[in-house]
């Protein structure tokens, strides 16, 4: 595996890779990588020739500086990681090199960045659709990977690629969970030993509500989960809504989403850790 560092490097070998015929496959990561983010990058292994790998904190999509600085670094443990699945590239730039001036674009997100993150974390979703604009324009993806945990993400890039106008395949994969249900995630590490024990408890409720989605209207369902997870100690449910799983507009009946399965999207504060997850509510 070769670290790379600068966007002109990264933008020559992809380039000369697709010249030649070959695909690329790029999963974009903050770093701090755990099985979830292997997973997607053993996706891109088996479709793609050359797989690449972007490991960068983005401080555009933050608008908690805290969080920012809080948010775990760790490039050597992750270039191990990265290099035992096969990665070709691992992309690791600074801000400099990706921000060599400020990102004035503003992208016309439309309704599906309007609801739950949208308003909840002001300006994120643009600054998504910044980085990840720019990681399509030097990586040359065929393909690019991310994971369904981040479900209303997906819904902005896939937005994004649109008005960009921008020619790759937008891959959505499975949520990688713990033993014990709880969505993989780089700020798991955050968590207390005791804190760590409860949030398990999100998965669980979020699973026991689509049993009851037969016998109980949208609304109750919805009680049930923010009443259940809000009962755990130091858990307080920032929101959950069920939604269309291609507007991310929130549902009233279950039948609103037509053939497909409506979408729990959920975060929850675990003390100061801020969780999310999701599920689709099938027949």
């Amino acid at each position: 595996m070769e670290i790379i560092r600068t966007v002109k490097q990264i933008s020559s070998l992809t380039s000369d890779a697709r010249s030649k015929g070959k695909s690329v496959g790029l999963v974009p990561t903050m770093g701090a990588l755990h099985a979830g983010h292997i997973s997607l990058v053993e996706r891109a292994r088996a479709e793609n020739d050359v797989v690449v790998v972007s490991v960068f904190v983005n401080p555009t999509q933050f608008n908690n500086p805290t969080d920012l600085a809080t948010y775990p670094r760790t490039e050597e443990a992750d270039c191990r990681l990265l290099e035992a699945a096969g990665v070709d590239y691992a992309f690791i730039p600074t801000v400099e090199e990706m921000y060599p001036e400020k990102d004035e674009r503003i992208f016309d997100l439309g309704q599906v960045a309007d609801v739950m993150e949208g308003p909840m974390r002001p300006g994120h979703f643009n600054g998504v659709a910044q980085v990840v604009s720019k990681l399509f324009y030097y990586t040359h993806p065929t393909r690019a990977y991310f994971g369904e945990k981040d479900f209303q993400q997906i819904a902005v890039i896939r937005r994004m690629v649109e008005l960009e106008r921008i020619d790759v395949e937008i891959v959505d994969c499975p949520i990688k969970r713990a033993d014990d249900g709880l969505a993989l995630s780089s700020r798991n590490v955050r968590l207390s030993e005791t804190q760590r024990s409860v949030a398990a408890g999100i998965y669980k409720t979020l699973k026991e509500s689509v049993k009851l989605r037969s016998g109980k209207t949208l609304g109750e369902v919805k009680q049930y989960v923010i009443d259940t997870i809000n009962a755990m100690p130091e858990m307080e449910v920032e929101y959950y809504e069920i939604v269309h799983p291609l507007t991310m507009q929130p549902l009233k009946d279950w039948e609103d989403a037509g053939k497909l399965a409506p979408v729990g999207c959920i975060t929850v504060y675990c003390g100061d850790v801020r969780l999310i997850d999701n599920i689709k509510y099938k027949d």
